[in-house]
């Protein structure tokens, strides 16, 4: 089991580069990890790593090590896992990012009902609206409307991620209400950084008939946060483009409506991400079956569509 141990530590550290940052993956010590891997070179007889006072990178020997241990490991601990499941029920800490809103609006609400079927599962859900490094953060999942597929992880579709414009009432009554997209020029645009880049990206509209525009809303502020762009719009500050599940409330609860009816920005799709391991753990396989039961039960891909 201490080669076990080793060889997490060894994994973990080449892929943050540094003790310090394995070690707080892990939940041990740097000093710990250090000594784990110090053990697996010595059981080798070879050298993993150059080490620095400023980062740790993999000698040659090390890389090739890597590439031949870390699909084994995974497959150890997710048999592991499965079997250590309590009375062949799905168990284990369930590791999922998502964003702050969105999570607290569409995703908590499953949870007393999930926890009911699977009581030996310990969610630590992390509500995070930068994005999430599944594999690297050992996360078992996360929900996101835009993650870059990167080696290893697959993604299921939930719902379509669309975007649309928004204003209150005040507002539109204080000005002449957008019938075109051009229109858009005269207007106060609220819109949202991108969390990869930071910049605010350009967008495309469509509508029902499949027709394009450009997104030309001139910029009056820059939100971070989509909830804070709503209430920035229902505050009568401008027009917010903004994710259908993000202003869904306002516009149920009528403080804001929609502009443009037919035209709507198409981000693609919101997804649940997860390792593409033939042996996904069945806390992981659990979550991701309600998760889908539960958007589906919800309405949620119909409630997400700009075209309902």
């Amino acid at each position: 089991m201490q080669t076990l141990a080793s060889l997490e530590c060894f994994v973990r550290s080449a892929e943050a580069s540094s003790f310090a940052e394995a070690a707080r993956r892990l939940g041990l010590t740097p000093a710990a990890v250090g000594k784990n891997v110090a053990k697996l070179e010595a059981s080798l007889g070879v050298r993993l790593f150059q080490r620095s006072t400023r980062r740790l990178t993999l000698t040659e020997a090390g890389e090739r090590f890597l590439l031949e241990v870390r699909g084994g490991l995974s497959s150890i601990q997710h048999a592991m896992a499965n079997l250590a499941s309590t009375a062949g029920q799905p168990a284990g800490t369930l590791k999922v990012s998502m964003g702050v809103t969105f999570g607290r609006d569409y995703v908590l609400p499953m949870l007393g009902e999930f926890l009911q079927r699977y009581p030996a599962i310990s969610p630590d859900w992390h509500f995070d609206n930068s994005p999430a490094d599944l594999i690297g953060q050992g996360f078992d999942a996360a929900i996101s409307g835009a993650m870059e597929l990167s080696p290893g992880v697959v993604a299921r579709k939930l719902a379509p991620a669309h975007r649309i414009l928004v204003a209150s009432s005040a507002y539109l009554a204080s000005q002449s209400t957008p019938q075109v997209p051009s229109d858009l020029m005269q207007h106060l645009g609220i819109l949202i950084r991108s969390p990869q880049t930071g910049r605010v990206r350009p967008w495309t509209l469509h509508n029902r008939d499949h027709a394009q525009a450009s997104l030309e809303l001139p910029v009056r502020m820059t939100m971070s946060d989509p909830d804070a762009a709503c209430r920035a719009a229902e505050m009568g500050l401008g027009i917010a483009l903004v994710s259908l599940p993000h202003a869904l409330p306002y516009l149920e609860r009528g403080s804001l409506q929609r502009v443009l009816h037919d035209w709507y920005v198409d981000a693609g799709h919101v997804s649940v991400y997860f390792s593409a391991h033939n042996l996904l753990p069945a806390k992981t396989r659990a979550f991701i079956d309600s998760l889908v039961e539960h958007f589906q039960a919800q309405k949620l891909p119909t409630r997400f569509s700009a075209l309902s």
